[in-house]
């Protein structure tokens, strides 16, 4: 478990957007991604009949199509217990395999930091 006080004050954003993208949203997940220059893009749970996109995938996705050319972080919040294979694949596939993935439950408490590796 990571702690939630010790992370600094861009990663506590991020949880924080996550957190509010899924309850705003009423989806199984939030996620939120900073790139290269500080920008976050926030997302949910994608569950359409013709499209399914988990909130981490969703932000990835967002980032791209505005332009970000890398990633600093991430962070998903979800009740699973880590970030998904796929998930880390989307981060990686953007950041690079040393980006952290801060794994957060409902209650906005960082159960653990991942790489997308």
């Amino acid at each position: 478990m990571t702690d939630s006080s010790a992370l600094d004050a861009e990663d506590r954003k991020i949880v924080t957007l996550a957190r509010s993208a899924r309850a705003r949203n009423g989806v199984p997940e939030g996620a939120a991604v900073r790139d290269e220059t500080g920008r976050t893009y926030v997302a949910g749970t994608v569950a359409l009949d013709s499209l399914k996109l988990s909130a981490l995938q969703t932000a990835v996705a967002m980032a791209v199509a505005s332009g970000a050319t890398s990633l600093e972080a991430a962070a998903v919040v979800t009740e699973a217990e880590t970030a998904s294979d796929a998930d880390r694949a989307a981060v990686r596939d953007l950041g690079g395999a040393g980006t952290p993935v801060l794994v957060a439950g409902p209650d906005g408490t960082v159960r653990s930091t991942v790489t997308a590796g």
